[in-house]
């Protein structure tokens, strides 16, 4: 890998962070609104014609990205996918951008614990002690016996394990499967599902707000997009620690936009994540393992 390889992964890697961050935004903004089920179905529905049009310029075309070896296991990927992605936005609505994201960066922490029973991957005790570290981490985020705990708090920690479960899991099918046909699958068996279960809930949508839709499904398109180019420019291993990037832009349009507070204990706990999560990173590239993807 060339260094201007490295540098253009680097990049797209980090436009892809702000583009998800602004993403995360207007998703807050809608579903603080609307139903959460409608305003994640409609972003799926753009979602799925950009996996299609992105399948049919593969070679093979769709034939091909449809053929799985693990069909089931694909179509549960995306149902899973999806239904973080709702769980994830309720965490905005209910707890903002900045303490969503700062308990949602455990994840890599997640996707290193949950390695062992899920791929049989032996995980040594230098990554055991820093999944230790990391989720002391997110206790200093919660605080609990400081403050009275709001179980709110406990849907971004839903929402990561789902998300490392799901990222476990694409390094299950990637055993067989392509990334094209994972891609497929994702997002055309969460558009399925998102409209049997969002359909139920459509309301009338305001003028302005589906213009905020509209770039909402763009946003979701073109971080798909860099992020597809990123992993093609340079290795996941090298560029994966840049996606941590999301936190502090996320973080930036939540105190700018929405008037949320960074408080010094999430400052301080997410800060340890962070760091916990970039050394787990970092070993697994040591031992060769791929990183877990980024949504």
């Amino acid at each position: 890998m060339t260094s201007s390889n490295l540098r253009a992964g680097i990049l797209l890697m980090t436009g892809a962070a702000i583009v998800f961050s602004t993403q995360d935004a207007m998703s807050r903004h809608l579903a603080g609104t609307y139903n959460v089920f409608m305003v994640v179905m409609i972003r799926y529905w753009f979602f799925a014609a950009f996996v299609l049009w992105i399948a049919q310029r593969q070679p093979g075309g769709l034939r091909a990205a449809v053929r799985s070896g693990y069909p089931a296991l694909q179509i549960f990927r995306g149902v899973l996918l999806a239904a973080e992605i709702c769980v994830m936005v309720a965490a905005f609505v209910v707890l903002g951008l900045v303490e969503s994201h700062a308990i949602f960066a455990a994840y890599p922490l997640l996707v290193a614990a949950l390695s062992g029973p899920v791929l049989g991957e032996r995980v040594g005790w230098r990554r055991w002690a820093a999944i230790g570290i990391g989720f002391l981490g997110v206790l200093v985020i919660l605080e609990p016996g400081v403050t009275v705990f709001s179980p709110a708090a406990l849907i971004p920690v839903a929402s990561a394990t789902m998300f490392a479960l799901y990222g476990l899991l694409t390094r299950f099918v990637a055993r067989r499967d392509s990334a094209a046909v994972s891609f497929f699958w994702t997002g055309v068996s969460g558009a399925v599902v998102m409209t049997a279960a969002g359909i139920w809930f459509w309301e009338p949508m305001a003028v302005a707000d589906w213009g905020w839709m509209g770039l909402l499904c763009i946003c979701g398109a073109t971080a798909h997009y860099l992020l597809i180019r990123a992993y093609e420019a340079a290795e996941a291993s090298a560029i994966q620690p840049f996606a941590y990037l999301q936190l502090p832009f996320a973080a930036f349009l939540g105190i700018t936009i929405f008037g949320e507070t960074l408080r010094v204990n999430v400052l301080i706990g997410a800060g340890i994540v962070v760091l916990a999560g970039l050394f787990t990173l970092w070993r697994a590239r040591v031992r060769g393992s791929p990183p877990a993807p980024l949504t």
